[in-house]
């Protein structure tokens, strides 16, 4: 039986991701794949990566990611965000360091609602004077 340090969810758009961290030597998956196959970019590699870079604990733990909704990018700040609150968990020193980076911050941007009797969230219909 595996058992879990320490549990984080993270939020960004319509994206949440649930991090569960264990006792390990450093595997990073997400959704059954390893974190550089699942992400395409670098980038986005690099964004799920940063806590644990912030915190010097790429080695110390395996982590198991779950993430749904959203598209990639919104996935990845997802990942981040539960990382960092789980690292949180793990140990209360890191929470200076990601505070700091703004890592525990949940990124509120979300897309703006359609209204009714317009085109999108602010565009108009197109107004005709005759």
């Amino acid at each position: 039986m595996v058992k879990n340090i320490a549990i984080g969810t993270g939020r960004r758009k319509t994206a949440v991701a649930r991090v569960y961290i264990r006792e390990g030597s450093g595997k990073l998956v997400v959704n059954g794949q390893a974190v550089d196959s699942y992400f395409v970019t670098p980038e986005q590699v690099m964004v799920v990566r940063q806590p644990l870079m912030i915190t010097a604990s790429e080695n110390k733990y395996d982590i198991l990611i779950n993430v749904y909704g959203g598209g990639l990018n919104g996935q990845a700040g997802a990942c981040r965000h539960g990382l960092s609150r789980a690292l949180t968990q793990v140990d209360q020193a890191n929470y200076a360091s990601l505070k700091a980076n703004g890592l525990l911050t949940r990124d509120s941007r979300m897309v703006e609602r359609k209204k009714y009797g317009q085109r999108g969230a602010r565009r108009r219909f197109q107004f005709s004077k005759r």
